[in-house]
């Protein structure tokens, strides 16, 4: 079965050559579309085969997107960022999935790398080369919308998914962000569509979302309570609600109000996110940031299932480790805590905080010696990352009578 990519860029150079040696025996052919270059991304992308096509940037990414659907020949179409990368793991499923004939759409779980709120997406990045598929939405665009209207006349077609990560994305990591304004960028886009669109629930949830991580608080609450209301509306029957859509308006309702520390609204939100019918990965942030807030109100027995379940989720979620750690250690669990963090430190062995805090869960057990070593990893990478905490550290050994 023949599979295209579409990569749009500018000035990408740096991202470029990871992101397609990630495809290059994976795909029959490159489809890149660049909005204004001055580096070196169009030789880098015919270096790899690439078919480069030259497009002007109208603040609109689904007409950019649109523009590379028109040159691809696949009966297949991969669609990934410069920054993003196909895991190799998951080949075996997609080429099983696109060998199919009832699927029009794959959707892919997509994680993100340096994203603390979110660690994991569910992206309509593989679809059929149909004629009618488009993508709209002028940021975080998507084919959805297409898709919908094609199933209302060809019902015999399936919307699939992929199990496990396909997709890892580096493009939220905050260096990367404030380097290419993506923040900037995304505002100008949206903002242009919602004042046309104010009714557009998806644009709410997006839009609102992004004034809530900029520390726009007021706005976004409004944006995702806007959004939140005009689902429900939608949706009374239940069966025309995008349970996607309403999960990220809960969870971000929940981020917002957690940060205005309204910590009743933020647990009513993110107890309703959970309970929904959404892809698990999905959950995971929800659960986690449930577990942080009855943690601090003292619920510690919530927050330990709430950090047990993202675990359950992500076998490899090292925060999640690391938070039910510090809880089962506020609990007197110190087997579990040990385990926790033991868990946390093998899949980040540069964890300071892991080891620390297993150190002192380690005295309080009276292991001294296993203590102790646990210590000086953790003031080892403190003097690399944090050389004020691990003086502090070292202090705190040295008034405990041991010595350093």
């Amino acid at each position: 079965m023949s599979l295209s990519l579409c990569v749009i860029v500018k000035n990408e150079e740096k991202s470029l050559p990871k992101c397609l040696s990630s495809v290059k025996n994976i795909v029959n052919e490159i489809v890149v579309v660049d909005t204004g270059s001055t580096d070196k991304t169009r030789e880098i992308a015919r270096q790899f085969g690439g078919k480069v096509y030259d497009f002007q940037w109208c603040d609109d990414f689904s007409i950019a997107r649109n523009e590379a659907l028109k040159y691809v020949t696949g009966k297949w179409v991969l669609v990934l960022d410069a920054d993003e990368t196909l895991k190799p793991e998951i080949v075996p499923q997609l080429k099983a999935a696109i060998a199919t004939d009832k699927y029009i759409l794959i959707n892919l779980i997509r994680q993100e790398l340096g994203s603390v709120q979110s660690p994991y997406s569910l992206v309509s990045r593989l679809f059929r080369n149909h004629a009618n598929i488009k993508f709209s939405r002028p940021y975080h665009a998507l084919v959805d919308d297409s898709i919908t209207e094609i199933i209302k006349k060809e019902s015999y077609w399936k919307i699939g998914y992929l199990s496990n990560v396909a997709i890892i994305h580096s493009g939220y990591q905050k260096a990367v962000i404030d380097h290419q304004n993506k923040h900037g960028k995304a505002i100008t886009a949206m903002r242009k569509f919602y004042q046309d669109h104010p009714d557009d629930i998806y644009v709410c949830s997006k839009l609102g979302a992004l004034y809530v991580e900029m520390g726009e608080i007021s706005q976004g609450l409004m944006l995702l309570a806007k959004g939140l209301n005009l689902i429900l509306e939608s949706g009374d029957q239940g069966e025309n609600i995008n349970y996607d859509i309403l999960y990220e308006l809960h969870y971000h309702l929940g981020i917002a109000y957690g940060r205005l520390g309204n910590s009743i609204q933020a647990i009513h939100h993110y107890d309703a996110a959970v309970n929904l019918p959404v892809y698990g990965f999905l959950k995971l942030g929800s659960y986690n940031n449930l577990g942080n807030l009855l943690k601090v109100q003292g619920d510690l027995l919530g927050a330990k299932m709430a950090y047990e379940l993202a675990i359950g989720i992500d076998a490899n979620f090292i925060t999640g480790y690391y938070n039910l750690g510090m809880v089962c250690k506020a609990m007197g669990l110190w087997v579990e805590a040990i385990n926790a963090y033991d868990q946390a430190i093998s899949l980040n062995p540069d964890y300071a905080q892991a080891y620390q805090n297993l150190g002192v869960v380690l005295l309080k057990i009276g292991d001294v010696q296993n203590s102790l070593i646990a210590f000086e990893n953790a003031i080892a990478l403190h003097e690399q990352y944090n050389p004020q905490e691990a003086e502090r550290l070292k202090q705190g050994l040295k008034e405990m009578g041991f010595c350093y």
